[in-house]
């Protein structure tokens, strides 16, 4: 009797625990915990009968900032100060920055600006194919150079003309690295004997 009581129970039990599973059927499973499947939530962009508007997708508070979106340093975060732009790269101008705004710069850069920044990049190239009218800025030359880093920086993130910014596809960190990597190749077209170590100069072609 106790045997045939003891199997009924887990019977009861397997079924029971088949519905939590995530099976492969068209009948509603039965969810003995619920857990965090079913919630008094709304969708995006649906409709809402608590709020005077029938909006569900709220705007935050005024004076609010989400978390992990706190910028205190506004020269950092902008390229701007006071109205002006930055003058110098925050970044240490170092092997590894420079190296990252490489890898930033032929991935969201070179495909207009090339890979040299001095040359047209493929889409350039497709759009004189396509007979359209458009060059991108050649970084190379000197109304380019005579640039600060912060405006630079400000082009890069928010665009100019037909470029469009890259505010959200780029890091802050790694759009300063750019611009870092963009003065290497302006400096690597602009340099002089002088730039080089004595004791590598005799290497020079």
């Amino acid at each position: 009797m106790k045997i045939s009581i003891y199997a009924g129970v887990l019977s009861i039990a397997a079924l029971a625990l088949t519905g939590c599973a995530d099976m492969k059927t068209r009948n509603t499973p039965l969810q003995v915990f619920p857990d965090m499947k079913k919630q008094a939530k709304y969708k995006p962009q649906a409709a809402s009968a608590f709020f005077p508007d029938g909006r569900a997708s709220r705007r935050p508070p005024a004076g609010t900032v989400a978390q992990g979106q706190l910028n205190e340093d506004e020269a950092f975060t902008t390229g701007i100060v006071d109205g002006m732009y930055v003058g110098k790269n925050p970044l240490p101008i170092t092997r590894a920055t420079l190296e990252r705004g490489r890898q930033k710069y032929e991935t969201y850069c070179s495909p207009c600006h090339s890979r040299t920044g001095g040359e047209v990049g493929i889409v350039g190239r497709k759009s004189i194919a396509a007979g359209l009218v458009w060059l991108p800025a050649n970084l190379l030359e000197p109304r380019v150079k005579e640039m600060t880093d912060g405006e630079i920086y400000s082009v890069a993130t928010n665009g100019r003309r037909s470029m469009h910014g890259y505010k959200y596809q780029v890091s802050d960190h790694d759009r300063w690295a750019i611009v870092a990597y963009v003065r290497a190749l302006q400096r690597a077209t602009s340099g002089s004997l002088e730039d080089v170590p004595a004791e590598l100069r005799s290497e020079l072609r």
